[in-house]
């Protein structure tokens, strides 16, 4: 019986997955992302997709003209990502969770995050998808 025991411990420890321990703090260091601007005139955006790693921080920064209003979506990637901050003219919000941004004039948000699980994530102002505002985050 012993024996047995001994044998079914084993078996369980070796198939039960690690656990991996992260050194120091993932929310410092952050890599920043290219400027991702959004021009109403000719309604673009300068970036359409960006590559991450799950696990790194990142700093992502919108920038609007302040042509047109626009609400800017991602919420995927809020999903599934720890979001740090939101700094919106040098004041700092740190929410709980985050749905979209949006702009009502010109101005810059910069959004602080680890993006926590793989996938391709969607970004885009609804109703302006087909027409260019739209973009895609592969996170791997």
């Amino acid at each position: 019986m012993k024996r047995l025991v001994c044998g079914t411990a084993l078996a369980i420890a070796v198939t039960m997955p690690v656990a991996t321990l992260a050194e120091g703090n993932l929310a410092s260091d952050a890599t920043r992302l290219e400027d991702m601007v959004i021009d109403s005139a000719a309604l673009t955006l300068s970036v359409n997709e960006f590559e991450l790693e799950t696990g790194q921080y990142y700093r992502w920064r919108i920038v609007h003209d302040g042509g047109e209003e626009f609400q800017f979506m991602a919420p995927d990637l809020f999903r599934n990502s720890w979001v740090n901050q939101v700094v919106i003219n040098d004041l700092e919000v740190k929410p709980l969770g985050l749905h979209s941004v949006e702009f009502d004039d010109a101005g810059t948000i910069d959004i602080w995050f680890v993006p926590i699980r793989p996938g391709n994530y969607d970004f885009y102002v609804p109703g302006y998808e087909e027409r260019g505002i739209a973009g895609t985050f592969v996170v791997r």
